[in-house]
């Protein structure tokens, strides 16, 4: 069960899952039990495959078209933060748990890069030490 992002879902794609790495073929698509020739963008979806178990993928998951730029883990990524209501102060090292739409993961902030300006995104301080609440900042994760 999932929901299309982009691009099309079709019975008979090949599919790689990431990041568990596992590559299928669609047998069916459904949506409220009744069968589709496609699903678009949007869509909350069911979906079969062949030969996959249950325990072979997880809730947060992403499937994506195996021929066509096929989803990869991220070792890492850079991120515009704001720090909405947090007690004290955050450096790097802080780990909180992020949620992307059904997946929730802790990630480390490897590198506080630049606090900004929250409203106009302008740069305010290179490499700060610290973060609190209120401020907005790009890190790496």
């Amino acid at each position: 069960v999932g929901r299309v992002e982009t691009g099309i879902l079709k019975p008979g794609m090949v599919v790689t899952f990431a990041p568990v790495n596992v590559t299928t073929e669609v047998k069916s698509v459904e949506m409220h039990h009744e069968a589709l020739t496609e699903a678009l963008p949007g869509d909350n979806v069911g979906f079969n495959v062949k030969n996959v178990s249950v325990k072979d993928i997880r809730r947060g998951n992403v499937a994506g078209d195996s021929r066509n730029d096929p989803p990869q883990e991220a070792a890492g990524f850079t991120s515009q933060v704001i720090i909405l209501n947090h007690p004290g102060q955050i450096s790097a090292g802080y780990a909180p748990v992020l949620d992307c739409h059904t997946a929730h993961i802790a990630c480390k902030f490897a590198e506080l890069k630049e606090k900004i300006d929250r409203r106009s995104g302008k740069k305010l301080e290179d490499n700060p030490k610290s973060l609190k609440s209120g401020d907005a900042a790009i890190v790496k994760l």
